[in-house]
């Protein structure tokens, strides 16, 4: 694997819960791809939403990696504490952003369908302005029309390849700020990967819908593009992914035997060939250059 010190990687978990398997596979699979490339690996908390952070998870989250013996590079970074870049963002979207004065259940009657993500597609109900009586309940981005194809925002995977979504069919105007008052995570994101430099973004499958979004506001702030590693997702025996509301099991390993069980656990997810390492800087050795083999181009997909 050639030598791309430029390369930016980062892992930005939410202080919801404890780590789980299917963090644990997001996690693994970026900092791989950032030693394998000889860059950095950032840690981000994702804590935006704070109504739905945990007390203490996200000491938690940071303890476990350095247990497991994921050492980032630089300061962790603390989404509720950047709260004026995500308004800075939202005052240089200018007229792109307008307020909206629709609850759940207005959205929810009226929408043009589901999103690939599960999300409401909003009808762009406010874009012209607020009804009378409305009063603004959250701020939202305006998608190109999808005349002449404009709202098409295409990108490639390094696993899955091109993949291309109309924005205005597929998402509508989507949410920039809250009914809540908390800033949204597509916004966040991108504020926060431009400005820590992030040059390489692997992360679940499950936030590949997210991505046109968030391709979108990069072309709107003029952002630079990072590439996307999406990496599949873990699944309970329901088919359903692994995450605290389907009662995914934290991982919190009591010494080297369970912390490596952990590791090997989650390079066998992403089909790394590995052999039993006797301890966790063994196994970070051997998988370090498994990763660099697997990812030469094109992207094995598990």
């Amino acid at each position: 694997m050639p030598n791309r010190s430029n390369y930016i990687g980062r892992f930005a978990p939410s202080p919801t819960g404890p780590l789980h398997q299917g963090s644990l596979v997001a996690a693994m699979a970026s900092y791989l791809d950032a030693r394998a490339h000889h860059g950095s690996w950032l840690v981000r908390i994702e804590d935006v939403d704070e109504g739905r952070s945990v007390p203490g998870a996200a000491q938690g989250i940071l303890a476990l990696l350095r247990t497991l013996g994921m050492d980032w590079d630089g300061e962790v970074v603390w989404q509720s504490r950047r709260k004026q870049l995500y308004q800075a963002a939202a005052e240089q979207l200018g007229a792109h952003v307008y307020p909206c004065g629709c609850n759940r259940r207005e959205i929810a009657d009226s929408r043009l369908g589901t999103a690939p993500d599960g999300s409401a597609i909003y009808p762009g109900t406010c874009r012209h302005g607020l009804a009378p009586g409305k009063t603004m309940r959250s701020l939202r981005v305006r998608v190109p029309d999808r005349a002449g194809h404009a709202d098409l925002i295409a990108f490639t995977d390094r696993a899955a390849g091109p993949v291309a979504q109309h924005l205005a069919s597929e998402s509508g105007d989507f949410v920039l700020k809250r009914a809540d008052g908390f800033w949204a995570y597509q916004l966040a994101v991108v504020v926060d990967d431009a400005q820590q430099g992030v040059t390489d973004i692997v992360r679940g499958a499950d936030l590949i819908d997210s991505t046109p979004r968030q391709i979108y506001l990069q072309h709107l702030l003029g952002l630079p593009v990072p590439r996307y590693l999406h990496v599949p997702v873990v699944r309970n025996a329901d088919g359903e992914k692994l995450s605290k509301q389907t009662g995914a099991l934290a991982i919190a390993p009591e010494d080297q035997r369970q912390a490596l069980g952990a590791l090997q656990a989650s390079a066998a997810f992403l089909q790394l060939p590995l052999a039993p390492a006797s301890s966790v800087g063994a196994f970070w050795q051997a998988a370090i250059p498994a990763w660099a083999n697997r990812v030469k181009p094109p992207f094995a997909a598990a």
